[in-house]
């Protein structure tokens, strides 16, 4: 029996004309979930149009391939910028307003990014590339607002088949990247750059999709369901009362720990591979299929991870993740010159993520009042990104001072206070 609320109050969000009723929240809830896909392939799509290209660009604008790097380190530093302040705008007035603003914080970045570039100006295109990458905060967010009104037991399914849909649009963005250049010949600006006037162009369609679309708003519609007291609970919804939800639950505390330390060991020991295959000999071709592998390692097999967790338990699978990041670890750190061994541990390294991904996301979201989820998961955002900007770094460092097979060392060393903490939630639960 549902508790929706028996007649329109003050609890109920004014843009809910009328409670849903339990007959109408499964095609509710589909067509949340499709509108949801759709800004999640076109959010991806201009992401990774832009990527393709970045470094290049830096290169380009900076005239040294020694500050190529800091294109990726911009891009990782929008989405961690932004994510506490899209927390609170979220808490507040919902997720509709917050994709939405992290999508035109996105266009406004890849139009600075378009500028710097026509006028030569490096430190004008990174910061157009911070705010660029901040609209993939959008794409973070969507996997949480699929999971407002999922059942407690198909979240990670619902979880785990938005993030699949990013596949449509990462896989789309390099092969468009191309024609995007050429599109701009003739109009003054530099064909690198042309990638991100299309991104820009996405981002606003799906700022207005959304904006048009996502209505009822999944999280408001969520706290009117709960009831009048949680609906009511403005102060709940602080980012100060998220961070009590947090350290009153060890549950969460695990899952934050699950997503950042999934995410760092990922992004540490992805982001120098194709250095480490570049000094065993691999060309750009090949370096572009070890990738593509990864990529499909991280979102073709979600929906699968969001089975297990639904089926066998959040702690199951973050289990699993600590096991395939291990296993990613090792195969891609003994590789040396074997070029399929190493594509062999970037593929299972990017399942380890889906699996640490979905299954921290869902668990994050079983273990904190409904009250205090936006300010937790944006927080959870913030350290996932964060980490993953200091990791991308040390890795640079770390590879030049000790080497390739060190990196997936340390990736590794990084999983024992996941594993402590799940070995922990297993015992409390025994």
């Amino acid at each position: 029996m549902t508790n929706t609320p028996s007649a329109p109050d003050a609890a109920v969000p004014a843009e809910i004309s009328a409670p849903v009723t339990a007959a109408e929240l499964p095609a509710l809830r589909r067509r949340i979930q499709a509108v949801l896909i759709a800004s999640q392939i076109l959010g991806g799509l201009g992401i990774a149009i832009g990527v393709a290209l970045a470094a290049v660009l830096a290169k380009d604008v900076s005239g040294t391939e020694a500050l190529s790097g800091l294109a990726s380190t911009a891009s990782v530093a929008g989405p961690a910028l932004l994510a506490m302040p899209l927390a609170s705008l979220m808490g507040s007035r919902g997720r509709r307003p917050g994709l939405v603003l992290a999508y035109l914080v996105g266009a406004l970045g890849a139009g600075i990014v378009v500028l710097g570039a026509v006028v030569d100006n490096f430190p004008l295109l990174l910061a157009g590339l911070v705010g660029f990458g901040a609209g993939s905060s959008a794409n973070l967010a969507a996997r949480f607002a699929a999971a407002d009104l999922a059942e407690p037991d198909r979240r990670g399914r619902a979880i785990s088949t938005v993030v699949w849909a990013t596949t449509i649009g990462a896989v789309l963005g390099p092969n468009v990247a191309a024609p995007a250049g050429e599109s701009v010949a003739g109009l003054g600006i530099p064909a690198a750059a042309g990638p991100f006037v299309w991104a820009a162009g996405v981002f606003l369609v799906s700022a207005v999709m959304v904006a048009l679309l996502l209505r009822p708003d999944p999280l408001l519609t969520a706290r009117a369901l709960s009831g009048p007291e949680e609906s009511q609970e403005a102060e709940g919804r602080s980012l100060r009362a998220g961070m009590r939800a947090v350290r009153k639950s060890s549950r969460a505390r695990l899952a934050l720990v699950t997503v950042a330390v999934s995410h760092t060991a990922m992004v540490s020991i992805m982001s120098m591979t194709p250095v480490a295959l570049s000094h065993h000999g691999a060309g750009i071709q090949l370096i572009g299929l070890v990738i593509s592998g990864h990529i499909a390692g991280m979102y073709a097999f979600s929906p699968v991870m969001g089975w297990l967790s639904d089926r066998l338990g959040r702690l199951s699978v973050i289990g699993l993740a600590v096991g395939l990041l291990a296993v990613a670890a090792l195969l891609a750190g003994t590789a040396g010159a074997s070029h399929g061994q190493t594509a062999a541990g970037l593929f299972v390294l990017g399942l380890g993520w889906s699996a640490g991904l979905v299954s921290g996301s869902a668990l994050l979201t079983d273990s904190v009042p409904q009250a205090a989820r936006a300010a937790v998961q944006g927080l959870s955002d913030f350290i996932m990104n964060t980490a993953a900007g200091v990791g991308g770094l040390a890795a640079g460092l770390i590879v030049s001072q000790a080497g390739y097979g060190w990196l997936n060392v340390v990736g590794a060393l990084l999983l024992l206070p996941m594993a402590a903490l799940a070995v922990r939630g297993v015992l409390r639960r025994a």
